[in-house]
């Protein structure tokens, strides 16, 4: 009976320490995405994202489910990174820069150089 009652602690002690990782949370940011080739540039760029779990573009909506390790990233790192591609993020603005470089149909549409596909 001795065993039985070490073996339950510790197996109660032993999962309790493996469930008890970074809390997942999953946030939902607006951008200025236009198509497809901008999807593929968001996603990639949260992929090297740490901290970032997952994160899927909805096109039509232009808003992009990011999953992510709250412990290891926040919902700020993740708008800077989306901006640091060239897009906005909620309210934090795409980096000129970034912008800059992206090809015309991932332009806003009110930009004199949009050009969509």
């Amino acid at each position: 009976m001795k065993n039985l009652t070490v073996l339950f602690i510790t197996f109660f002690l032993t999962s309790s320490v493996l469930s008890a990782g970074p809390k997942v949370e999953t946030i939902k940011i607006k951008t200025s995405s236009q198509c497809g080739d901008c999807k593929e540039r968001i996603e990639e760029a949260l992929a090297f994202e740490k901290g970032v779990k997952s994160s899927a573009l909805d096109l039509e909506t232009k808003i992009v489910t990011v999953t992510y390790k709250a412990g290891k990233t926040t919902p700020e790192k993740i708008r800077k990174a989306i901006s640091k591609v060239g897009y906005d993020a909620d309210d934090v603005p795409a980096e000129n820069k970034a912008y800059g470089k992206l090809p015309a149909c991932c332009k806003k549409p009110d930009d004199p150089d949009y050009r969509p596909h």
